[in-house]
């Protein structure tokens, strides 16, 4: 979300079209999106600390390599480089919590999540703001990226106590399903994040969803014959994990759709800088480190799936609330009131996500391997959040909205 806050600064540096604003962020997130299932099969091979620690090295190197970019299309690859390092470390950590917790020592190890990444939301934007803004040694949003170094070392120095772990019975990398699996995904999500969809580009996204189906009957064809497939077929045959990777793609679709809109709105429409932005985020941030943290370690194991429910319908308030902001402000101006509203979105947010990914893995046996919720749920979270950003780019990148440039206001 610091990307994000500080992508029209980053744009007036390094110029470009306008429409390469939202892949600064799209370009990490669909990589991340390609790469999971590579990632976790990875884990279960090589052992998932041992990957751990190879993406955070990836990871770092790839934040020193954005910090020294000459130019949008060297950052945008670079952002890439980033994601799919991101996607060989997330799915060990789910991998490892997996294979350490059970029942509701899972839920509560879950429920943690959602305030760390809650904390790192808060202090993102609003520290991407401060450092783009003191442009420390004339570092401008450079060191958006540089500031990631010093916590990948730490994670590093840490990672010595984490216990090795991987799948009992080493499986085979699934290239034919890798292949089938990135494919599939870039023809459904680049067209819709290229700009303003158009028929041609509606055709190749349907084209990615039937790739996407020739990847599934892969999958089950795979495991009748005793192979190892990237996904459990068991897991696609009834109703629950299906549905549950549909409503996390729709659901971070929306929230990131949202979000990226807010941001853009700020920075391009009312010419607002990166630290009022990051400033308007915060409240957000705040709401969903505590709606987790609240949910993760009390709410579920007392009320359980009825908490995320709750979580949604405080959420579709949060966002009415918004939508009442800004039809309450003069035109130009800045929604006063925007804020607040985010923080209840913020808080459903986190109400909603620990009991939904302990849902999503109750079916996950202790024995076996962690791939399928950590590489499909969190890779149709992905997906869903680099095509939200399509909309952003038809918006934002429309002939009305090309004129104006950001200006360096706080």
């Amino acid at each position: 979300m610091s990307r994000c806050a500080g992508a029209t600064c980053i744009h007036t540096d390094l110029g470009g079209a306008r429409e390469t604003i939202p892949w600064f962020s799209a370009a990490y997130t669909l990589a991340f999106a390609l790469g999971l299932p590579t990632g976790a099969r990875l884990g279960d091979i090589a052992g998932r600390r041992r990957v751990f620690r190879a993406g955070v090295v990836v990871f770092a190197a790839a934040s020193l390599a954005c910090a020294l970019a000459p130019g949008a299309a060297t950052l945008i690859a670079l952002r890439a480089v980033q994601g799919a390092a991101a996607a060989a470390v997330v799915p060990q950590t789910f991998g490892l919590i997996r294979a350490m917790y059970e029942g509701g020592g899972l839920t509560r190890a879950l429920g943690m999540i959602g305030p760390v990444m809650g904390l790192s939301a808060a202090l993102g934007p609003v520290l991407g703001g401060v450092l783009t803004r003191a442009d420390v040694f004339g570092s401008s949003w450079r060191a958006v990226f540089l500031v990631n170094l010093p916590p990948a070392a730490a994670v590093l120095a840490a990672s010595v106590f984490l216990t090795e772990d991987r799948a009992p019975a080493r499986p085979r990398l699934d290239l034919a399903g890798t292949v089938l699996a990135m494919f599939g995904t870039a023809l459904v999500v680049c067209p819709l994040a290229s700009g303003s969809p158009g028929p041609a580009r509606w055709a190749l996204a349907a084209a990615g969803a039937v790739v996407l189906g020739v990847f599934v009957v892969h999958q089950r064809r795979a495991g009748r014959r005793g192979r190892a497939p990237l996904i459990e077929p068991a897991l696609l045959r009834g109703r629950a994990f299906p549905a549950a990777l549909a409503t996390s793609a729709l659901f971070f679709a929306v929230m990131n759709g949202v979000m990226i809109t807010v941001v853009l709105h700020l920075e391009l429409g009312l010419r607002d800088g990166p630290l009022t932005t990051g400033l308007t985020l915060l409240p957000w941030s705040v709401g969903l480190a505590t709606g987790s943290w609240a949910a993760g370690t009390h709410l579920v194991t007392r009320y359980g799936t009825r908490v995320m429910h709750t979580g949604i319908a405080v959420l579709a308030i949060g966002l009415a609330a918004a939508v009442l902001a800004y039809r309450g402000a003069d035109p130009g101006s800045y929604p006063a009131a925007l804020p607040a509203a985010l923080a209840v979105a913020g808080l459903g947010t986190g109400l909603f996500t620990p009991p939904f990914f302990s849902t999503a893995l109750s079916g996950v046996g202790p024995r076996r391997p962690a791939r399928p919720p950590v590489c499909s749920t969190p890779c149709s979270s992905s997906a869903g959040r680099s095509a939200s950003r399509s909309s952003a780019a038809s918006i934002w990148g429309c002939p009305a909205t090309r004129a104006r440039r950001p200006s360096r206001r706080w």
